[in-house]
């Protein structure tokens, strides 16, 4: 079985540090208190995973509204921490939100909650625009009321996408922190100007904001609405691997593992007010990607119910305003606050397939009718 909190190397070193220069290090940090939103979803449990098994002495509330992609069942190992704290609710219930701020004197924000599918907002942007701009507008509004009972501590992280810089031809320079805003559907449309509330709220009332922009990720526990699990999954019960157009669009893969190491850098050591681009460093093409998983799950489940997978390949209509290439330039987090990713698209996606693999029972729940709607 995979360990979905398998540190990169950027924190192997503390981990395994050892003696009088370990226990040094851990007592000069001061314990945080995070209210992490979204935290039951894809990349949410993942970081809360990895924050709870490093930071014992933190303390992490999850709030999380459980819609469809939401899974308490990501979370359940945890239950019995006494760092750890659950409540379903929604990131727009502005008393609810003030009421844990106050309560659990939160000064870390870590906010993941959002609707994140394109194809979805095309169908329906009305939640997305609710979710992702006026939901954040409303955490922001709690936190800039909280923050001065912070006596100037506290940060408010915001995972955005690099989906708000547009697309890229083949030959274009990766996107930077300075690249324009050019979204092309509602849901990058609604992540930009989320983006941009948290700029002005810096700048206005001088909160403690960080963004970051991520490239496509991928790992545990997430939903198969998204490629790479859609994939896992209709190879494991024989059914068609669709594949947008001819297949040449590009994306960067993030592995989740890499994101969450990312975000525990930005929080410790990210300048307020700094947007910092995090990116896997593998850019591959749709098509190369779903052959790919083919060969691994050919190699690692040898009872597929067709083989090789990849006659499963089917290409089909391509979705309005398919952006052709998203591309990351992270070297402004390299450089700056010394981090790189570690997995590269060959180990990730094994990682991933053998999680699959492993735990049946978490996607074949989402196989009956209740879910088949969002898939």
């Amino acid at each position: 079985m995979i360990d979905v909190r398998e540190p990169s190397a950027v924190w192997l070193a503390p981990r395994c540090a050892i003696g009088k220069n370990r226990e040094k290090k851990v007592a000069l940090r001061e314990p945080r208190r995070l209210l992490v939103t979204g935290g039951a979803g894809f990349i949410g449990s993942n970081f809360v995973h990895y924050w709870c098994d490093r930071y014992e002495s933190d303390r992490v509330v999850v709030l999380d509204a459980l819609t469809y992609a939401g899974n308490r069942q990501n979370l359940a190992s945890l239950s019995t921490k006494d760092n750890f704290r659950f409540v379903q609710g929604y990131i727009g219930d502005r008393a609810l939100v003030d009421s844990l701020l106050e309560s659990e004197n939160i000064d870390t924000i870590a906010h993941f909650a959002a609707e994140s599918h394109v194809d979805r907002s095309i169908l329906g942007p009305g939640a997305f625009i609710q979710t992702n701009v006026v939901g954040t507008f409303t955490l922001l509004e709690a936190f800039r009321h909280h923050f001065p009972t912070l006596e100037g501590r506290g940060t408010f992280l915001h995972v955005s996408t690099d989906e708000v810089y547009g697309s890229l031809g083949p030959e274009d320079p990766a996107f930077t922190e300075t690249t324009p805003y050019a979204p092309n559907s509602p849901y990058s449309a609604s992540k930009a100007g989320s983006d941009h509330l948290l700029r002005a709220y810096h700048h206005t009332y001088g909160l403690p904001n960080i963004i970051t922009n991520c490239s496509n990720n991928y790992g545990a526990y997430q939903f198969p609405e998204k490629f790479i699990p859609l994939m896992c999954i209709n190879a494991l019960i024989g059914k068609q691997l669709p594949v947008y157009g001819d297949g040449q669009n590009v994306r960067d893969w993030l592995y989740v593992g890499d994101h969450c190491s990312a975000l525990d850098v930005v929080i410790h050591k990210g300048k307020p007010g700094e947007t910092y681009n995090i990116g896997g460093n593998n850019e591959v093409k749709n098509i190369s990607l779903v052959q790919m998983l083919c060969q691994i799950l050919d190699e690692l489940a040898p009872d597929l119910p067709v083989r090789p997978c990849s006659k499963l390949i089917t290409f089909v209509k391509d979705r309005p305003g398919h952006d052709l290439r998203y591309a990351i330039d992270a070297t402004k987090i390299k450089t700056e606050l010394s981090w790189t990713p570690t997995v590269t698209i060959e180990e990730g996606l094994r990682r991933t397939v053998e999680w699959y693999l492993t735990h049946r029972d978490w996607w074949e729940a989402l196989l009956s009718e209740e879910y088949q709607a969002y898939w």
